[in-house]
């Protein structure tokens, strides 16, 4: 077996075997089994980055029979020049909070306690580097308390938890690339990539819908750029996004409102080497209190921005609040109004959209999913946006894409993305008719091969124009439209002619006589038969 598929297998049974521990606890299902499993994950990560390091920095440790009693062994002093050298991607753990140190400890008493300080000890050692800010500026930190969770034997139950994981390594697994880490977070959250009633953003976009946001963004080479997400979820668009720059090429800016999402968001930071962004990742409310800010207090501007915002919300608790005289212009195209009915079907993508307008900086590009309907709808905010986008070219191209390429919404889709320096030709593309269909759950989701994903990169990037595929159109061709960006509205209308003699034609023409004479024969006696009943009722017109 392929090493590389090995290792996924062995890491997704590890996940497996930890869901099955909790449901062996009564925790199966239970809103709660997320946030074992998500931090037991990241603390074995954690732990065995640490030694993977540890062993890079000391040769001695890397070949003693035993790691642990050669780690064990070194004075105080020596221990900590170690963490000095440590990078910054990897958390600093001492001595005695090792997962086969714990393992160790299985046999002394209220072992719960013990493994719940492990972690929070964990935690506080690491907060400057690894929390999760607020709006506040109150820290979310690594871990919690997580036996709490379980109401009886919470002893056992951690018990089961180490056994688990210390006959397990990641070590094999810190060589591999992107792709690898993106299929185990997948795997790792796939159980809970849902908000309590559906209320806020998705969780996990789509594979295929980040992969060409962030390949239809990024060209060239591009060094020590920011990336934002005002809407992050677990972050899936930002991680494609630094992927295709270079992990060390960029810094990681997002917000989101949910707890529940920043902390995947974090342990995707993990993953992907990304911990030097961790201190720009922010739990709040990106529409009522942008928390990113210059220094002069204005709303932080960034090289790249990509976004999958909620489509609709009830934000009527706010949205007075923001008809500002300060928000005038970063929302131009106006906020929604409160509906009398149906509150919860407020358009908020209208104002993720004005605000990552105003968060982009000159030159710079941004891709944004958007109801596919806002690319074609005839007045109103959605207008005003795309009109804002042409008249100032900053607009680069659109792709709507199949529907239910999300299994959870039945809502077609499609993708803007922005460019402040393309005053050139825009890129059209309907990608609607490609995919297959297949069930994922009660759902059907529509899923793209990867040549047909990479065709829509390689027509985006090249402005190419295929027969009812794509078209490239100039701004002028935009505007006449009435500011439509639906690529179906410039395809060429085709007429087939056909090479028939004047014999062919004149038998045609005498078909098509008789065909119409029979038709008007038929109409007149329907009218007859008409007039006739209507007399017999006592109608006069």
């Amino acid at each position: 077996m392929n090493s590389t598929v090995e290792f996924q297998q062995q890491t997704k049974t590890l996940i497996d075997d930890l869901k099955s521990v909790c449901a062996n606890y009564g925790l199966g299902n239970d809103g709660n089994e997320f946030k074992i499993i998500t931090q037991v994950f990241l603390y074995k990560f954690l732990n065995d980055k640490f030694v993977f390091e540890i062993k890079k920095l000391e040769p001695k440790i890397a070949k003693a029979e035993n790691w642990e009693d050669a780690l064990n062994s070194l004075s105080n002093d020596d221990y900590e020049m170690l963490l000095i050298q440590l990078n910054q991607n990897t958390a600093r753990i001492s001595k005695d909070h090792f997962i086969s140190s714990l393992f160790n400890k299985q046999d002394e008493a209220d072992f719960a306690d013990i493994f719940d300080n492990t972690l929070l000890d964990i935690a506080t050692e690491n907060s400057d580097l690894f929390s999760v800010l607020t709006n506040g500026g109150e820290k979310i930190v690594l871990f919690e308390n997580i036996s709490k969770y379980v109401t009886d034997e919470r002893d056992a139950f951690c018990k089961a938890i180490i056994n688990k994981l210390v006959g397990f390594s990641f070590e094999n697994i810190f060589q591999e690339k992107f792709d690898f880490f993106a299929t185990i977070f997948e795997y790792l959250i796939k159980d809970y990539n849902s908000d309590s009633g559906g209320k806020y953003a998705e969780y996990f976009t789509p594979h295929a819908v980040s992969k060409i946001m962030a390949r239809c963004l990024v060209q060239g080479d591009v060094k020590n750029v920011t990336c934002y997400d005002p809407s992050a979820g677990s972050g899936t668009l930002l991680m494609n996004l630094a992927h295709v720059i270079g992990e060390d090429k960029c810094s990681i800016y997002s917000q989101d409102i949910s707890q529940k999402s920043s902390s995947l968001l974090r342990l995707n930071l993990v993953l992907n080497n990304l911990v030097h962004s961790m201190p720009n990742i922010v739990k709040g409310n990106t529409i009522e209190k942008p928390y990113h800010r210059e220094e002069n207090g204005d709303v932080k501007q960034f090289d790249y921005i990509v976004s999958n915002p909620p489509f609709k919300m009830d934000f009527s608790d706010f949205s007075e609040d923001l008809d500002t005289k300060a928000n005038k212009e970063r929302f131009f195209a106006g906020i929604p109004k409160v509906p009398a009915k149906a509150k919860d079907k407020m358009a908020i993508y209208q104002l993720f959209l004005q605000h990552i307008i105003y968060s982009l900086k000159p030159g710079g590009k941004a891709a944004i999913v958007v109801p596919t309907g806002f690319i074609t709808a005839q007045s109103g905010i959605d207008k005003k946006i795309r009109q804002k986008l042409v008249d100032e070219k900053m607009l680069a191209g659109v792709v709507s894409m199949p529907s239910n390429i999300f299994a959870t919404t039945g809502t077609n889709v499609s993708i803007v993305f922005i460019d402040r320096s393309n005053k050139g030709d825009v890129i059209l593309i309907d990608a609607s008719s490609l995919g297959l269909k297949v069930k994922d759950g009660k759902n059907q989701k529509t899923v793209l091969s990867d040549d047909e994903e990479e065709r829509i990169i390689e027509v985006f990037n090249a402005k190419g124009s295929e027969d009812d595929f794509s078209v490239s159109v100039s701004y002028k061709d935009i505007e006449s439209k009435n500011y439509s960006l639906s690529a179906g509205q410039y395809f060429e209308v085709k007429i087939e002619y056909v090479d028939i003699s004047y014999e062919e034609f004149e038998e045609r023409m005498s078909s098509y006589r008789a065909t119409l004479s029979k038709l008007f024969d038929q109409s007149h006696s329907l009218e007859k038969e008409i007039h006739l009943n209507l007399s017999e009722i006592g109608y006069v017109e």
